[in-house]
């Protein structure tokens, strides 16, 4: 199944989660898309409950279907809890990095800024999204990008970056300093519930 690359507002109302985590999608219209988006559901079945969980993490880090289950699979070998190992590993992308540091607004304009070979990892280029960044690792931009007028409001505009990554504003350079706790990430989701998905 291929990536969703239609109105991300659209489907945070679908799954009644902000996959941008701002909550503006969901301000207006808190009620699902579509002329019987206002109708009142039966109470979804633990299978219905899963897959929700499972759109919505999945909606929210811009994966595929065989991205995600491969990343699930990596999480399963790790030592630790699997569903927190999960989230983890969906951080430490390099597309989600830079969104978090805030040279992109969103997730899918961070892919684009990647994709494109805008971002370099350690001094070197990577144009891959999905790369998985290791603690300790720098991240920034190409010298002709840090200038760009669209990245400098995007870092205008983010206020309240994460404390696992440090950020040099002269340098416009960041660190990935750790892998992210539990509680620093979204408290609305529950990924106990992907691990049940999985285990069917």
């Amino acid at each position: 199944m291929a990536r969703y690359t239609g109105p991300e507002y659209k489907k945070s109302r679908r799954v009644g989660f902000s996959i941008l985590e701002s909550g503006k999608e969901l301000a207006r219209k808190p009620y699902g898309p579509g002329q019987h988006g206002r109708d009142k559901k039966a109470k979804p079945s633990n299978y219905g409950l899963q897959l929700q969980e499972k759109q919505k993490i999945k909606f929210m880090y811009g994966l595929n279907e065989r991205q995600f289950r491969k990343t699930f699979e990596e999480a399963t070998k790790m030592r630790g809890i699997a569903g927190e190992d999960f989230l983890k590993l969906l951080e430490s992308r390099l597309d989600n990095l830079v969104y978090r540091i805030g040279f992109a607004t969103t997730r899918r304009a961070a892919r684009q800024l990647v994709s494109h070979g805008h971002v370099l990892v350690n001094g070197k280029k990577v144009d891959i999204p999905s790369y998985s960044v290791k603690p300790g690792s720098t991240i920034t931009l190409k010298d002709d990008m840090k200038e760009n007028s669209v990245i400098k409001s995007a870092l205008e505009a983010q206020t309240n970056r994460v404390e696992y990554i440090s950020y040099d504003d002269a340098k416009k350079e960041a660190t990935y300093i750790r892998l992210p706790e539990r509680s620093e990430l979204s408290a609305d989701i529950n990924e106990s519930l992907v691990v049940e998905f999985y285990s069917r």
